[in-house]
């Protein structure tokens, strides 16, 4: 790399740019599809597309409010809907009811998500234009086009606020040289490859609406972490070395902190790769988009950041004015030190203490409940949101989201018999008995009936929002009670669909996964540490305390948003559900992010352990040399996810918080203290590795010395 330096450059500058114009075209074809492959909820999209031309994806809500109108003047407002909604080619109002001063029409379109945003604005003008002024647009592809330039702004906001908290940090850590420069260049680089990558995947699978700002973030923290830790070792060895070669101290650095980022890169990679097996396209795109992020920061490290350091040379290691808290040389650190000394001295102590506060601070996890969306916590001042809310006070958010019943009668014609009539009448008059029904919208004709007549649909409008614990218990009965008991013939066949159905097979899906990708993580992460660490221990023991980091960050979710502790200083909204998709990858995110601080602690130790250093030596020599690179990259990372804390929606809060709790706790209480005492309670048991386990990871096996 060093030798071919212009060209590497050249070739990164090239990529960068293609990413950074690639970027600018992302959210065209970003989407929140909750659809799972394979579901009932799936099934019954599938005969609403096919047969009733219709996409509930696409489906608009249209809500109008009254004062004292007739009879007469609502039928007008009806027709001024109707017409009004022509300018969306397939549309069609589907129902509209009028009660308590509100007039509510659905439209449903042949278009998904990403096709019906845009003519969001067209039927806004439209109803303007017929009389219905005041009249507010909401429902997915509203929500959609509303949402994505204040996404945008988030994100612009994120970045400002990330770049100007790192840069600040690494003037403060590596003080006034090139040295803070670098990560920072590392980072814009990595980025726009990543959503270049991101661009590409987005042309064959679905993505979803918050792949930016997560990738953005995300990967600012991560590219920076890489960098400042190959940084640091090479202003070590620069400094230490009396013959002042750069292009030697670059190699002794690739060969140890380079090491050292494949590791780390790689097992953050295994933990976002198994989202990949999530039956769930939603999650899948989460996990497709997360891992690149790692891969290209990988492959960056190994190729530009030695180009880098190449290129600025000695102007990285040596600064005139103020060399930074971490020295000109890195390697020594009072702190950490005296730490050590600490932790070494009472073990047992540090170790139960640490555990106690870990225990308490997850004792909330009790409190946990998921949903499968935050339909209600939108930025206020959007239109689409004032249509929630306002339907919420005066009817229910179900309005916006209703069940459909599906019916297939096996048969074309058969819709209009008067068996089936009766039979569906029964039905719609049984479940409006249901105490969570609002209201049963049925019909003899379109859009009720296909225009074969053997597909039938009800629609079942509930009076909670998609993720309530209502919500769900209604699905369950229309699915296992109401039309298990009809007059129907046999051979009908039955779907439940609609957005909170589809909410509850996402659930089910992930809650049914998650347990074997969280296993299926946890041995591909141990088996490849054996391999790194060459020890059996090691690798266990990483694990455990990655799970307590994240149990701690799950935790502080139910503290934050359901208990509302901190929430009027952070900005963020009160809900008594977690949205899934964020348990899901905040784990996978979070698992690969605390085991970084792993490999950098353990890694700098079995370095000293191979020197011949005794365990006590080398656990101080370990957290000397890293301990103020993890404690720097971790305050850098937690500022770059303020970007996704400090935002207007409910999921990236929840991801944002979690990650930056999650890494806090896991860079002091678990890698400051947990960690050590640990390793110095297991003593020359740290580095055992059974013979057995060397020949299947292909490992030397380590004698029990010290």
């Amino acid at each position: 790399m060093v030798r071919y330096r212009y060209a590497v450059v050249l070739i990164w500058i090239a990529l960068s740019l293609a990413g950074l114009l690639a970027g600018t075209k992302l959210d065209a074809l970003l989407t929140t599809s909750l659809e799972i492959p394979g579901s009932q909820s799936a099934q019954a999209a599938r005969i609403l597309t096919d047969h009733f031309d219709e996409n509930t994806e696409g489906t608009f809500t249209v809500i109008y409010q009254f004062k004292n109108a007739t009879a007469g003047e609502i039928d007008v407002m009806k027709s001024q809907v109707i017409s009004a909604s022509r300018v969306i080619p397939t549309a069609q109002v589907v129902q509209q009811r009028a009660f308590g001063g509100i007039l509510t029409a659905n439209i449903v379109t042949a278009f998904d998500l990403v096709h019906a945003a845009p003519f969001t604005e067209k039927l806004r003008s439209a109803l303007s234009s017929r009389g219905l002024e005041s009249a507010i647009v909401t429902g997915p592809p509203a929500i959609k086009s509303d949402v994505t330039p204040v996404l945008a702004n988030d994100l612009l906001r994120g970045q400002i606020l990330a770049i100007t908290l790192a840069l600040l940090l690494l003037i403060l850590m590596l003080g006034f040289s090139w040295a803070a420069a670098i990560p920072l260049i590392f980072a814009a680089m990595t980025i726009s490859v990543t959503l270049g990558s991101v661009f590409l995947l987005a042309q064959k699978f679905l993505m979803v609406l918050y792949i930016p700002n997560i990738v953005e973030l995300i990967g600012l923290g991560l590219a920076i972490d890489y960098s400042l830790l190959i940084v640091t070792r090479f202003r070590q060895e620069f400094l230490s070395d009396q013959s002042g070669d750069v292009t030697k101290a670059i190699v002794r650095t690739m060969r140890t902190a380079g090491r050292t980022v494949i590791v780390s890169g790689l097992t953050v990679g295994i933990g976002l790769a198994t989202l990949l097996l999530v039956p769930v396209p939603f999650v899948r795109s989460l996990g497709a988009a997360g891992l690149i992020v790692p891969i290209v920061s990988v492959i960056a490290g190994l190729t530009v950041q030695p180009v880098l350091l190449a290129l600025f040379g000695k102007r990285i290691a040596l600064s005139k004015v103020f060399s930074g808290l971490m020295g000109s040389g890195g390697n020594t650190n009072r702190f950490f030190t005296a730490l050590a000394h600490f932790v070494i001295a009472r073990p047992r102590t540090v170790l139960l203490s640490s555990l106690a506060l870990l225990g308490l601070l997850a004792s909330s996890l009790i409190w946990l409940q998921v949903t499968p969306s935050s339909l209600t916590a939108l930025p206020a001042q959007l239109e689409s949101a004032r249509g929630i809310d306002l339907v919420t006070h005066s009817v229910g958010p179900g309005v916006v989201t209703p069940s459909e019943i599906v019916i297939d009668l096996g048969a074309p014609g058969l819709a209009s018999t008067h068996e089936v009539n009766k039979a569906r009448t029964d039905l719609a008059v049984s479940i409006s008995k249901h105490s969570e029904v609002f209201i049963v919208a049925t019909g003899e004709k379109t859009p009720y009936v296909d225009s074969t007549g053997q597909f039938i649909r009800m629609y079942v409008i509930g009076r909670h929002a998609i993720g309530d614990e209502e919500t769900k218990a209604l699905v369950v009965d229309l699915r296992e009670k109401y039309v298990l008991n009809t007059g129907f013939d046999t051979s009908a066949q039955f779907y439940i669909g609609g957005a909170p159905a589809a909410g509850v097979d996402l659930v089910h899906k992930i809650l049914t996964s998650f347990p074997w990708i969280v296993l299926l993580a946890l041995l591909l992460v141990f088996l490849f540490l054996v391999r790194a660490f060459r020890s059996l221990i090691l690798p266990l023991k990483a694990i455990v305390l990655d799970l307590l980091s994240i149990a701690v960050a799950y935790a502080s979710l139910v503290l934050v948003f359901r208990f509302g502790i901190g929430s009027s200083i952070l900005g963020t909204y009160k809900l008594d559900q977690i949205e899934a998709w964020v348990l899901i990858f905040l784990f996978a995110v979070l698992f690969g992010l605390s085991m970084d601080y792993e490999v950098f602690i353990v890694s700098r130790i079995r370095e000293a352990r191979d020197r011949g250093d005794t365990n006590h030596e080398a656990i101080i020599d370990g957290f000397v040399h890293t301990g103020g690179v993890i404690t720097g990259a971790a305050i850098i990372l937690v500022g770059a996810l303020s970007g996704l804390a400090f935002g207007h929606f409910a999921g990236l809060q929840e991801l944002g918080i979690g990650l930056a709790i999650g890494i806090l706790i896991d860079a002091t209480i678990i890698r400051g203290l947990l960690l050590p005492s640990a390793m110095v309670l297991f003593g020359r048991w740290n580095w055992w590795l059974p013979q057995w386990l060397a020949r299947i990871t292909k490992s030397k096996a380590s004698p029990l010395v010290d």
